[in-house]
């Protein structure tokens, strides 16, 4: 089947599941199944833009059981070489508040059991994650975020869990004392598995809640992170807005290059 090609593409997250106006609305078949939802296509600011929440549009679907090979891939299949994936997350550290956006630069892996790659064998491919999230990507964000008044943070590493639970206090005062500023229950394998196609991908961590390790703070709930991410919803899309049309057209970053040499 042959689909509506676009350029970039947009991960909706816990909170968030519109951004185009107007859209198109189609199904992708991928030889990993079916993606979360129907994807929705459009333009903004004269490129062409793929929106898919990652929960689904009814948000039927907890962290661990995403289909997240299906989401990446359909991407793919739609010709999209650039992905935002902004995120519902809980803060780690004190200077890092509700409200703030974080784009990160590195994640910890937690989970257990998701299907994280998309080369199975027979050819054995190691693709490298050192620095997973694209750097150009990233100061286009930065930017955009500045020009706008939006409190971002420059760098940060998430920790992404199981879910869909939330961490213990134990589990949050660990997380905290390595120094990583932000938790999450979605970013792994999703940035990953879009370098692995050597899609460039960028995080807009946007922080609902200091979680449960954080001191005189009430324990986080599903309800305050709905509750904040709703309250930041047009923060969120007014970034995503001017981000998208300065992305670049053509790309020779880490992230083009990825499967130079990995393939054994």
């Amino acid at each position: 089947m042959t689909y509506p090609q676009a350029e970039i593409g947009v991960f909706g997250g816990s909170g968030f599941y519109s951004l185009i106006e107007n859209p198109t609305e189609f199904k992708v078949n991928t030889p990993y199944g079916a993606p979360s939802s129907p994807v929705m296509y459009g333009e903004i600011g004269g490129r062409k833009v793929a929106f898919l929440p990652r929960h689904g549009k009814d948000h039927s679907l907890p962290p661990h059981k995403i289909n997240y090979r299906a989401n990446v891939y359909a991407m793919k299949q739609l010709g999209v070489s650039q992905i935002v994936g902004p995120n519902a997350c809980g803060s780690l550290q004190a200077d890092v508040k509700p409200g703030d956006f974080v784009i990160c630069d590195q994640f910890v892996d937690r989970t257990t059991g998701r299907a994280d790659t998309f080369y199975d064998g027979p050819i054995t491919t190691h693709v490298s994650s050192a620095d997973p999230y694209c750097p150009v990507m990233r100061q286009v964000a930065l930017e955009k975020a500045a020009e706008l008044g939006i409190r971002a943070h420059r760098s940060g590493t998430v920790v992404v869990i199981q879910g869909p639970r939330f961490s213990t206090r134990a589990e949050s005062k660990w997380f905290a004392s390595q120094g990583w500023e932000v938790i999450n229950m979605t970013q792994y394998p999703e940035c990953y598995l879009a370098r692995e196609l050597e899609i460039c991908y960028c995080n807009i961590s946007l922080i609902t809640d200091h979680d449960a390790g954080a001191e005189g703070v009430e324990p986080v709930s599903n309800e305050e992170v709905i509750r904040v991410f709703g309250e930041n919803n047009e923060k969120l899309k007014a970034l995503l807005y001017a981000m998208i049309p300065a992305l670049p057209i053509e790309r020779d970053c880490v992230c083009a290059h990825a499967l130079d040499g990995a393939a054994f």
